[in-house]
């Protein structure tokens, strides 16, 4: 938890990527917190504080992280005082829709969600990707029990049945809205009425504006707000990782802003 104001504007979770410990959006959450937002963040089980001794052998659902992780996280953080908002990255866009309890959350505001589609990628990403999806991590799978993705250097490493549902889910367009085992799942993106704002850049490979376009067409009735981000804005690079590197601030200034703008929305009405 991150707070450094004596006056709360709000209160922000953090919804983070796969595979990304919470360490990562530390940055971010003083940021947001020397603003007078109190900040959370935390890490969905099997990652980072949240993962048992060993991997292998254990057994989650990919959904869980959220609609039960980061609905845990909403329930902890609502209060009548002041509104509360969620940052997400990546996975985060797709948690959203999964929670049982979206109502109690004013704004979302997230960066780099998309379908996970590799037919969105530019063709060089694409050969890395199936390259890895196909053959790396599935040999890294059976030789663990779990996917050893911190080998890669790319992540905390991911429970055996998490890593598969998500390979599975990112062979379709539209990710697990086109699976027939998943039906009904975009009654429930269907039901969020939260504002958004999804946010992209376009040097993003795994989550090109495409990609997101692909899956937060299921939030279709929420307000949407969609915004493409040139490199330029952070020196050149964004990336899928970089939104919340050290030299991201002035994204975080425009998702702080945008709360804001809704903390006042709400004063007025």
């Amino acid at each position: 938890m991150y707070k450094e104001s004596e006056t709360t504007l709000g209160r922000i979770i953090v919804a983070g990527a796969t595979g990304v410990p919470q360490g990562f959006y530390r940055r971010f959450a003083r940021f947001a917190a020397e603003q007078g937002f109190e900040t959370l963040t935390f890490d969905y089980r099997g990652i980072g504080e949240s993962k048992p001794e060993t991997l292998k052998g254990f057994e989650m659902d990919l959904l869980d992280w959220g609609r039960l992780d980061l609905a845990a996280a909403v329930e902890y953080m609502s209060k009548d005082d002041v509104p509360l908002f969620i940052v997400g990255h990546s996975y985060g866009g797709h948690a959203f829709g999964l929670l049982p309890n979206h109502n109690k959350v004013s704004g979302f505001y997230v960066f780099g969600t998309g379908a996970g589609w590799h037919g969105y990628m530019p063709r060089l990403e694409q050969l890395k990707v199936l390259t890895m999806w196909n053959l790396v991590l599935p040999l890294l799978t059976w030789w663990k029990g779990y996917c050893a993705w911190k080998i890669l250097g790319m992540g905390e490493d991911l429970p055996r049945n998490a890593f598969s549902q998500w390979r599975h889910w990112c062979g379709y367009r539209h990710y697990f809205f086109d699976d027939p085992q998943m039906a009904g799942i975009e009654t429930l993106y269907g039901a969020v009425k939260t504002p958004i704002v999804a946010a992209n850049a376009l040097d993003d490979l795994w989550a090109m504006p495409e990609s997101r376009d692909a899956f937060v067409k299921h939030y279709k009735n929420a307000p949407l707000q969609r915004i493409d981000l040139p490199p330029a804005l952070l020196g050149g690079a964004i990336g899928h990782m970089g939104y919340f590197r050290q030299n991201a601030s002035p994204l975080w200034q425009q998702s702080i802003d945008w709360f804001k703008t809704l903390i006042k929305e709400e004063v007025v009405a």
